[in-house]
Parts: structure tokens; sequence; C-alpha cells
């Protein structure tokens, strides 16, 4: 069982990545929208950091959720690859960071991505100020902090543990070890089934500050999850082709297509629930959500259920692309991009609205120039242009050299892991 190398025309590689989405991250500070370039708010730069930001903090909680719900209910088919999905749960860390930042731009006003920041639009809306207790500035600086910073220190505990495992081997045969991280993993999960929600109503569902949904914290939770099932196939079959993960046979990848195929799926029961209910229900406040979408954002809207439902629905369907590599890395891509472009059109399009807000503040006729405006394309909200392109590739570069910098800092493979054997001789026993 080999140790990884995290060699260096990787690490140029993967810098070459960030250095792009840095490139990439300035220009849109630069380029914005003409129809919101009165308002001075830098909504593009904002808005795509946000995104970032909260799509890959997002797959690091929630790989640290699964794997605390493998670890509590004696699951252990993961194991040989586990140190992947610990790699992925201690973005955390650098996450922390990230929103961080997000929430003292809200702290000071230095960006204008929510509705609700704008203690003037707080002080003449009903809504705004019954939401306040909830949405400000204060509860999302130090909430975001104290949060994610909880989720980081138990992602970090259950990494120490893991690795103390492999280095007591002694207590292996009694379960000390690992009956310690079952009592983590067991806390962890209650508390991000409630803290999870809570930061995906404040981070992605305020951006429409007057809209709610009861289903979108699921909703995003599976985004998330898919995103970071297709990213982990991808690293598997790159890192099998280097020679490393030899004990991580189709069998291992078979079962993570079908977590990609049945994600989708609940994926899609969610988008349908929370469209068809609030279609049914026809209320005002709710169907602007995705009114604006279907009529100024028709591309996103559509091409969201496409990429993420019927195209991985109609190739995972049947058992033998589960196990091919071509078709699981041509999945994997789309799966990824997709749910990269689900959260693309979740944010984005309120983003814009309360960019166009500002911009036609105090201006005659400007409640209608915000209708006219919001018909027309516009560079990076839309769809995603090749800025937006160039910041993933720079996000997805800094999260693959962080993780890989974990790898590489302790064994593969777990040895000592109580279930590794079971790991080991996984067996899927699909049929043709």
């Amino acid at each position: 069982m080999k140790q990884f190398t995290f060699e260096a025309k990787q690490k140029t590689f993967l810098m070459g990545m960030m250095g792009l989405g840095l490139i990439c991250l300035v220009i849109s500070f630069i380029a914005e929208p003409e129809q919101i370039a009165g308002a001075g708010v830098h909504q593009r730069f904002w808005s795509n950091f946000l995104h970032n930001s909260t799509f890959f903090t997002g797959m690091a909680f929630m790989i640290t959720f699964i794997l605390a719900a493998f670890i509590t209910a004696y699951s252990g088919w993961h194991v040989t690859f586990k140190r992947i999905w610990e790699g992925f749960s201690l973005f955390l860390i650098p996450g922390l960071v990230l929103m961080a930042l997000l929430g003292v731009g809200v702290f000071a006003h230095f960006h204008h991505l929510y509705h609700w920041s704008d203690p003037e639009a707080v002080a003449t809306d009903e809504v705004l100020k019954g939401k306040s207790s909830f949405l400000n500035a204060g509860w999302y600086l130090f909430g975001s902090i104290i949060i994610v910073g909880l989720w980081a220190f138990f992602a970090n505990k259950l990494r120490q543990l893991s690795i103390e495992e492999d280095e007591r081997g002694a207590e292996v045969a009694n379960f000390g070890i690992h009956r310690q991280m079952r009592k983590y993993a067991a806390l962890f999960l209650p508390i991000a089934a409630f803290m999870g929600p809570a930061m995906i109503w404040q981070w992605i569902m305020s951006v429409d500050a007057h809209w709610y949904s009861t289903l979108f914290a699921w909703y995003c939770m599976a985004s998330w999850f898919l995103a970071a099932c297709s990213l982990t196939i991808l690293l598997l079959i790159y890192l099998k082709s280097l020679g490393y993960y030899e004990n991580v046979t189709r069998e291992h990848l078979h079962d993570l297509g079908k977590y990609m195929f049945a994600f989708s799926i609940f994926w899609t029961y969610c988008w349908f629930s929370q469209y068809m209910l609030i279609w049914y229900g026809n209320i005002g406040e709710e169907t602007i959500y995705f009114k604006e979408r279907v009529s100024s954002y028709a591309v996103l809207f559509y091409g969201n259920l496409v990429i993420n439902f019927v195209l991985p629905f109609l190739i995972l369907m049947r058992n033998t692309t589960k196990r091919r590599y071509g078709t699981l890395i041509f999945t994997s891509i789309l799966v990824f991009l997709g749910h990269w472009w689900d959260f693309f059109y979740m944010i984005k399009p309120g983003t814009f609205i309360t960019a166009q807000e500002i911009a036609h503040q105090g201006v005659e006729g400007g409640h209608e120039a915000i209708g006219e405006h919001g018909a027309g394309f516009v560079a990076g909200f839309t769809i995603p242009g090749l800025l937006e392109l160039g910041i993933l590739i720079g996000f997805l570069g800094g999260f693959i050299y962080f993780v890989f910098t974990r790898l590489e800092k302790a064994a593969l493979t777990p040895v000592n892991d109580p279930y590794l054997e079971e790991s080991l001789h996984h067996e899927v026993q699909a049929y043709e």
C-alpha cells in the first residue's frame, strides 16, 4: 500500500489553476455588466466569490456529514479510500476563512449581496423587519465563524482519531479508538442536521430575502453531496492511473456510481416538489423566485434539470455504466459541473436584482428600468461566462491542492481501521 507523494509537477499544475482563478476573480472585480455598473458594488466579483465559497465549503461539510453517518452506522465499504474524504472534510478549515471574509464584507458593507444587509431597506420593509433577528450582519459573521468552526473541529477530530488508529494499532482489537470516533460522529450528526440548514438559509436562500422554502436545505445538501461524490470518483480514477489505490476496485466505484445515480433522483425529487408545491400554492412571495428564473433565466432553469437529472439518470441506469471508467469520468464531470451550475442558478439572479435596485435608487422610472434590464443577456449572470469558469478552475485547483497535502501527511490506506478487511473484500455482485 503506497504512500502518496505530492509531486512537483502536480503542485505546479494546480498552482497554475489557482493563478488562473485569481486572475479571473480580479478581472471580474473590474468587468461589471453595464446594467449594474452604476451601483458601484462589484456584484460580479462578490457573487462569484459567494458562489464558489459556498459550493466548496458545502462539499466539505457534506462529506464530513457522510463520514460521520458511515462511522455511526458501522459502515465499512468506503474505508480503503476514506483518506480522500477526510481530506475533503478538512477543507472546512479554509472554508471557515472564506465564509469569514464574506461575513466581514456584510458587517462592514464591503458588498451588497443581500438585500437585508441594507438598513434603509429593512426600515421600510415589513417582511425584512420580521426576519431581521436572523438576517443581520452580526449573526451572519459570528454565526458563520462559530458554526463552520464547530464543523471544522469535528472534521479535524475524526481525522486525528483515524490517524491515531494507524499509529496505535494495538487498540484496534477492542475497537478502543473507533468507539471514540463513533461518539464524535454521533454527536456531530444532530449538530450538522440543525446548523447546516441554518447556514444554507443565511448564505444562499437569503439572497432572495423575501422568499423561503422548507425544502431548500435538503435540495442544497443533495447538490453538495453529488458534487463531492463526482469529484471523489474523478480523483480515485486519477490516483489509480498513477499506481495508487490498487485496492479500490470497480466494486467501490460501482457503489459511488450508485450514490450518484440515487442522489440525482433525490435531488430531482426535491427540485420537483419545491417547484410543484410553490406553483400549486400560487402565493406571490413564493412564486416570484421561480417566475424570475423561468422568465429571465430560462437557460439556467431548464438546463439545470437536463444536466443534473435527465443525463445522469439515462447514463447511470445500467449497471455496466457504473463500472466503466470512461463512462464514470464523463458522467462525474457532467454532474460536478451541473451542480456548480445549480448553485449559480440559486445565487446569481437574486444578487443581480439587488444590484439593480441599488443602481436605480433615486432614478426616475427606476423600477421599470429594472424590469427591462432583467430581460436581456447579462455577462456573468444570465449564464456562466469565461470569467466564471476560470474562477471555478481556480477554486477547484485550490481544493485539490489542499486535499493532496492532506493525503501526503498520512498513510493512503488506513491499515488499522477495524473495517478495512470488509472494504478490501467489498463486492457488489453486479448483474449485466
